[in-house]
């Protein structure tokens, strides 16, 4: 029995599902007094205030609501209560933005230079500038109020390919049985898989691949129509909308160009070497005569396990987040003491872990599935980045500016594991737990820096495909998979094998559900490394911008926040700056290597 203490006390949001139903009732009713505002907006400064101030009431109560539902359903996803609950959310949702279609076409009719006055005038009107003045920028993406509506009633339906994945990955697809070297059987979930794919014995680690994998590949055709339907439905918005592509779509509403997104994969790809590099180490380090695909993940150093318990994960990573400051440290103890977060695995839970923080006038919320790997403390620190950007974004930005954009979510999260990283290497004295350390965090530029750019070529390319006109069949995405996972690899030069079963990987990965966010893992990977050498140099002005930063919500477009947190993402240099971070670790992995032989 998990203690209370480790799961998440969803009582702060609502007390009971009757007080949900209750709010559930009063969004339907409120969304009827939308309509009064229709024809009305440009006509004075209060009219439009008026009509923005009833829009973000009953967004951010509709957000709250859906939280409650999401939260539940993901705490078990066999459940189907959960799951209708979130159903009639989302068709609640859909009305919702038929609802307000109007008010963007309707705030085009007229002149940017008239809205502005009315904002001059209206001094509430200020905290929707930022929203008011961006339609005017992406106003040749914008359709007529009909057609807005259309728009917004297909969400009920573009969900769908993301909810049966979601639904048939977590709580349906059979678990496969695997027998291990100790005579265990175990059925391999992804909870599971996370675990053994680390496992010291190598053919356990072999076992585990091929059986979880090759479960995959036999689900392959029904995974290709999920992805291919979430691909279709990029499509149709992009067209409907006027854009050259899925990518612009998808970069241009939050005023990112999409040379940022090409200029990652090309400079990735120059740099594969580096990541040939360590590929090559590890494979020194395992002694091994050919690394596998399914060595990535095995602890390199043997005798050296790495295991913590959540508690002490929990010391750790509150003493390595010591730079921020004492407020930032109070709220993470808050975190931690207050039931924010749902810690360990459970039957039907959601796999992965995430930090939700759409409680605005409450707190955020942190799922995880601990199970005392170093990589599980890495991903406590990681989300509490996440939550804290949430809370101090809520606490600080009016609701209309609080919601910050994906392109920097990711920069709060790995710059907590730059701290964590930096904290422990210092503890740690002996060679053997150093090297584990360094190899660990080697592997996070490994998976946040060249397994995400990997992930994000791999889905503008099956856009790309599909733009074309191209079939996109479970076939067709493991072929493209494929080749990319092979590249990136170095199969062709003998640097690691990879077993065909990995075709299927694509299928395992729900970011592909998300519309361009891998590579945001990347770039902000990028800027949090650069941020993070300013702020433990202990440069005050640094840490100064670095928690404005995590209050400014989406108060200004993110390159721009960034640049005024202090780094430059339109510049190669946080490119190269992480380059050049990764091959320091390498060059002390070596030292290390070098001075092992000598002293046999």
């Amino acid at each position: 029995m998990i203690p209370d203490k480790y799961k998440w006390k969803l009582t702060d949001i609502f007390k009971s599902e009757s007080e949900w139903r209750k709010k559930v009732d009063s969004l339907k009713s409120e969304l009827q007094k939308l309509e009064k505002f229709k024809g009305m907006l440009t006509k004075s400064s209060s009219n439009l205030l008026n009509a923005l101030k009833l829009e973000t009431k009953l967004s951010k109560e509709a957000s709250r609501i859906y939280l409650y539902a999401g939260l539940n359903s993901d705490l078990d996803t066999r459940n189907m209560k959960y799951s209708g609950m979130k159903q009639e959310l989302e068709q609640i949702f859909s009305n919702f933005a038929a609802k307000t279609a109007f008010l963007e076409p309707e705030i085009l009719s007229s002149e940017q230079g008239t809205i502005e006055g009315f904002i001059t005038e209206e001094p509430e009107l200020e905290i929707y500038r930022m929203k008011l003045i961006d339609m005017f920028r992406t106003k040749a993406h914008t359709l007529s109020e009909p057609e807005e509506r259309i728009m917004a009633l297909t969400n009920m339906i573009t969900s769908v390919p993301e909810s049966i994945y979601g639904t048939f990955s977590n709580a349906e697809m059979p678990k496969p049985e695997v027998t291990l070297s100790d005579g265990k059987t175990i059925a391999l979930g992804s909870a599971e898989y996370g675990k053994y794919r680390a496992s010291v014995n190598r053919e356990d680690r072999k076992k585990v691949f091929k059986t979880y994998w090759n479960n995959f590949e036999k689900f392959k055709a029904s995974y290709g129509e999920m992805l291919y339907g979430n691909v279709k439905t990029d499509i149709f918005n992009f067209r409907a909308k006027h854009y050259k592509s899925s990518l612009e779509a998808s970069l241009y509403p939050v005023n990112i160009p999409t040379e940022v997104y090409h200029s990652l994969i090309n400079n990735v790809n120059k740099e594969l070497p580096a990541f040939h590099r360590y590929l090559k180490i590890r494979k020194r380090m395992l002694g091994v005569d050919t690394l596998e695909y399914y060595d990535l993940y095995a602890p390199v150093v043997k005798g050296i396990d790495l295991q913590y318990t959540y508690d002490e994960a929990v010391k750790i990573v509150i003493k390595a987040l010591k730079p921020l400051g004492k407020d930032y440290l109070k709220t993470v103890e808050k975190a931690i003491s207050n039931q924010w977060i749902d810690v360990f695995p459970t039957e039907g839970k959601r796999s992965g872990g995430y930090s939700n923080g759409a409680f605005y006038d409450g707190h955020p919320y942190i799922l995880l599935n601990y199970t005392n790997l170093y990589n599980d403390v890495s991903t406590l620190a990681h989300e509490l980045g996440h939550t804290m950007q949430s809370y101090y974004s809520n606490k600080m930005q009016p609701y209309p500016l609080a919601d910050y954009t994906i392109f920097v979510a990711e920069v709060a999260s790995t710059f907590n594991e730059v701290l964590l990283f930096n904290y422990v290497i210092k503890t740690v004295k002996d060679d053997d737990v150093k090297l584990s350390i360094l190899m660990n965090w080697l592997d996070c530029f490994k998976g946040t820096l060249f397994r995400q750019t990997q992930f994000a070529e791999f889905e503008l390319k099956i856009h790309e495909e599909a733009e074309k006109g191209n079939s996109l069949t479970g076939d067709d995405f493991s072929r493209i998979y494929s080749t990319i996972v092979r590249k990136y690899y170095g199969e062709d030069k003998n640097i690691c094998h990879i077993d065909d079963y990995i075709n299927t990987e694509w299928a395992f990965i729900p970011h592909f559900y998300y519309n361009f966010y891998v590579y945001q893992y990347s770039t902000s990977f990028t800027a949090s490394v650069s941020l993070a050498e300013k702020v433990m140099s202990g440069d005050k002005e640094a840490l100064k911008n670095y928690l404005n930063f995590l209050s400014a919500g989406c108060s200004d477009y993110p390159i721009k926040l960034l640049k005024k947190a202090g780094v430059d993402m339109k510049t190669e240099e946080p490119f190269k700056k992480t380059i050049g971070a990764m091959n320091k670790i390498m060059d002390e992995i070596e030292k290390i290597l070098d001075k092992k032989e000598r002293s046999k």
